[in-house]
């Protein structure tokens, strides 16, 4: 998803002012994390991109400031990636996660990503210092495209890569049939560049276009062996569906990190401490599973976000 939404937004005036916020009341503690409540005294606003993994993530960084003491205003929830990014720009929020893909391409204006994750966020931390934004280090947590089969299907073709599914289309055209989103199926960083770097030969009837929640459940039902997916998407679990590993890595890396406004970074540098195990806990799996609660099982973000980290003891009920 973070794929997309990097891309959504673009077309809303820059610096239109941030939806109305409401301050975090919950009853928190410090657990593993915020020891001796090390934001006391501070007040800090968090904020999100409009989709459930961005805004699960956003939660989580506001109940730990909470439980480390500082007064949050959440303001998550804004409208496509240009929103949250220029109210981090601007101040006007503090402190969100990004992804390093969404940023070097959408962002920062380079045509091409890195395929190394760690070079990948070297790069954007650099350049974006420029820009008034500290990165802290990464998650494994990658949200970028691939192709999904239906378990029931993958019985029968063993694919593992896209690779395999490149040979299967070759070997066997009858077999292969894609479901995409209509935008994913004419981009060069979507099935046009996969097609040419895997040579998949895919003819028109082979690809079937629709609206991009609806590939999902095409998928699993088999009516196309082959379907556009968001590797971190809740539904993949859900629905029992097999990811296709970019073994010759093409697709730009979407790892997630927090992001902080230079001039809080600077006054509270102890974010860092406070963000950096969570981040070092946060998987593509873990993602999934956080997510299919909000999207599969219509659960609150706020509460998944607030549940999760109390399970895991970065933070204790009050």
């Amino acid at each position: 998803m973070a794929a997309l939404t990097g891309l959504a937004g673009l077309a809303s005036v820059a610096g239109c002012g941030l939806k109305s916020g409401s301050p975090m009341v919950d009853n928190v503690q410090p657990g593993r994390l915020g020891a001796g409540r090390p934001l006391k005294g501070a007040s800090l606003t968090v904020t999100s991109k409009n989709f459930s993994e961005n805004i699960i993530l956003g939660e989580m960084i506001g109940l730990i400031f909470k439980a480390a003491g500082a007064e949050v205003l959440d303001r998550t929830n804004l409208p496509g990636s240009i929103s949250a990014r220029e109210a981090i720009v601007k101040g006007d929020a503090d402190a969100m996660y990004e992804y390093t893909g969404t940023a070097w391409i959408t962002y920062l204006g380079h045509e091409k990503p890195i395929q190394n994750s760690q070079k990948q966020w070297t790069a954007v931390r650099d350049a974006d210092r420029a820009h008034g934004v500290v990165w802290l280090p990464q998650s494994t947590l990658n949200n970028t495209y691939s192709l999904g089969i239906n378990q029931a299907n993958n019985k029968k073709y063993k694919l593992r890569t896209l690779s395999d599914a490149a040979a299967l289309a070759r070997k066997d055209p009858s077999a292969v049939s894609v479901c995409v989103e209509n935008e994913f199926a004419s981009r060069d960083d979507g099935l046009t560049g996969m097609r040419k770097a895997y040579d998949m030969p895919l003819s028109a009837s082979q690809i079937k276009k629709m609206d991009a929640g609806i590939v999902y459940t095409q998928v699993a039902k088999g009516a196309c062996l082959l379907g556009e997916v968001f590797t971190t998407d809740g539904r993949i679990p859900a629905l029992h569906l097999d990811i296709l590993a970019d073994d010759r890595h093409f697709f730009p890396l979407y790892n997630a990190a927090p992001v902080i406004h230079a001039a809080t970074y600077k006054k509270h540098p102890q974010i860092a401490e406070l963000l950096d195990p969570l981040s070092k806990r946060l998987n593509t799996k873990v993602a999934q599973e956080l997510n299919a609660r909000v999207d599969v099982a219509g659960e609150d973000p706020h509460n998944v976000a607030k549940e999760w980290l109390i399970k895991e003891g970065f933070i204790r009920k009050g």
